[in-house]
């Protein structure tokens, strides 16, 4: 469901309450919802440790399970590139696995996650908590698809975060989605040839790279 349907939807949905009698109490009721999960939220902040790879959302706290070697691996080889890349262009920030982004509602750890160097530039040494980055990276697993192309899907659209990419490390394949007029447009999907970055400028890879060493290493040497 794209952006403009989810618009349209919560139009309908607002205005079906609105022509119930206790229209007031609902909506007061709502953002007591909302109040208790803020407060929810800060001790979530509290509780985090480096240990866990934990996400908020939608008021629960997710703990994630470990990754098969086949994520691992995936996820190491394309943060290699993307990180090489980007210091040897000197063009912003590679976070991997632990980095916490802070949007509106929610906080994830994406896999892997660029901030251009614009936005990059103002980060600390202990910053702990990001803001919405330039390019989202989702390894697909078996118990966080439904959320990488549900939930994330729609907040990193709604945040107009410009580019998500999502990996299926068991079928060997990349889906490149880039934000237009506020939607995420499906631009590539293959288990082969080139994906072309549209935020980090440049960078262009085989898919292949992402799951086979010595592709890997021959495209770090062509950078």
């Amino acid at each position: 469901m794209n952006r403009r349907h989810l618009i349209i939807m919560s139009n309908r949905i607002l205005s079906e309450i609105l022509n119930e009698p206790d229209a007031y109490f609902l909506l007061q009721e709502a953002q007591s919802i909302l109040n208790r999960e803020r407060e929810k939220r800060v001790q979530f902040y509290n509780d985090i440790t480096e240990q866990e790879k934990v996400e908020f959302i939608n008021g629960e706290i997710i703990i994630h399970s470990p990754v098969k070697k086949k994520h691992n691996q995936a996820s190491l080889l394309l943060a290699q590139l993307l990180n090489i890349y980007s210091v040897k262009h000197n063009l912003g920030f590679v976070g991997i696995e632990k980095i916490m982004i802070t949007l509106t509602r929610n906080d994830y750890e994406p896999d892997i996650c660029f901030f251009k160097k614009e936005k990059s530039s103002g980060f600390t040494e202990n910053q702990t908590l990001f803001p919405a980055p330039d390019l989202v990276i989702e390894i697909l697993s078996d118990s966080t698809e439904v959320r990488d192309r549900g939930v994330k899907f729609k907040d990193y659209q709604s945040h107009k975060i410009e580019e998500y990419w999502i990996i299926d490390p068991e079928n060997q394949t990349l889906e490149q989605y880039h934000l237009k007029g506020g939607v995420y447009d499906l631009i590539f999907k293959s288990s082969q040839g080139l994906v072309t970055s549209f935020v980090v400028e440049g960078f262009q890879i085989p898919v292949l790279a992402i799951f086979d060493e010595a592709e890997n290493l021959r495209t770090i040497v062509g950078f």
